[in-house]
């Protein structure tokens, strides 16, 4: 894989897009995580110090993710300010009922909704962190970290985004963690998800890049439950990445 033709391109189509919409400034929020690092550390040299990163922690993050985020920050002399959530999640928190995915979801849509606000505060704009593993299976929050108004990493698979990182120069403290959205304490992507991004990833180059039909992917030796498990969790989330619907309505007189 030649990282640094893809590095360039991804700037270049940062620069080009901000270019497009009028702006001269982009945030992004920080978590700690390996594809806010990667999109942080490409927002930084294609913007420099028109980059405003934003550290969101609340008493559900685990502390080492404040951590791994300050280090990049510094690594990478990024201009970062941080605002904690916990108060602004608290005043809902009793309506919740303890239930885990409703919090991690409603914590997602509070920090873009701080994203979104600053961008007001500074006109920029928000650039997202969604890979494409996340959005091919649905695994983000509708309006929450999955909403922005451009995407650099949205083609690239969560599997592949671990050696684009070495070569960015993350912090190995942030390459060698197990992946999550830090959603609460321990929480971990790939045990929502019941596999590996390598796993899945495989099957989803097979059925997205591949085209291949069902058939074909089972004869490659892929099991068939795993088969039915990753394409109906695509299927079923696909609204995820589209607009809303509009009714067609035809007007009569």
């Amino acid at each position: 894989m030649n990282w640094q033709l893809i590095k360039d391109q991804l700037i270049s189509f940062l620069r080009y897009e901000l270019n497009k919409i009028g702006l001269k400034k982009v945030v992004v929020g920080i978590s700690g995580g390996l594809d806010s690092a990667v999109v942080s550390i490409l927002c930084k040299e294609a913007f420099g110090d028109n980059f405003t990163g934003v550290l969101m922690p609340s008493y559900n993050s685990s502390v080492s993710s404040l951590e791994d985020a300050k280090e990049l920050c510094n690594k990478f002399d990024i201009s970062y300010e941080i605002l904690d959530i916990s108060n602004m999640l608290d005043v809902y928190l009793k309506y919740m009922n303890n239930d885990r995915l409703r919090i991690g979801n409603y914590s997602a849509r509070l920090r873009m909704s701080i994203l979104y606000d600053i961008s007001a505060r500074d006109s920029s704009i928000v650039v997202g962190t969604s890979n494409k593993s996340e959005l091919l299976l649905g695994y983000g929050t509708i309006f929450g970290d999955i909403a922005c108004a451009i995407n650099p990493i949205g083609q690239i698979y969560k599997s592949d985004e671990f050696e684009f990182a070495k070569f960015l120069g993350v912090p190995m403290s942030i390459i060698n963690k197990k992946p999550s959205a830090d959603l609460w304490e321990g929480q971990s992507d790939e045990d929502d998800l019941g596999y590996s991004y390598k796993k899945i990833d495989g099957l989803l180059k097979e059925i997205i890049d591949n085209n291949k039909t069902k058939s074909q992917i089972l004869k490659d030796g892929f099991d068939e439950e795993f088969y039915h498990t990753i394409y109906n969790r695509v299927k079923s989330n696909s609204f995820k990445g589209k607009l809303p619907i509009i009714a067609n309505i035809k007007w009569y007189e």
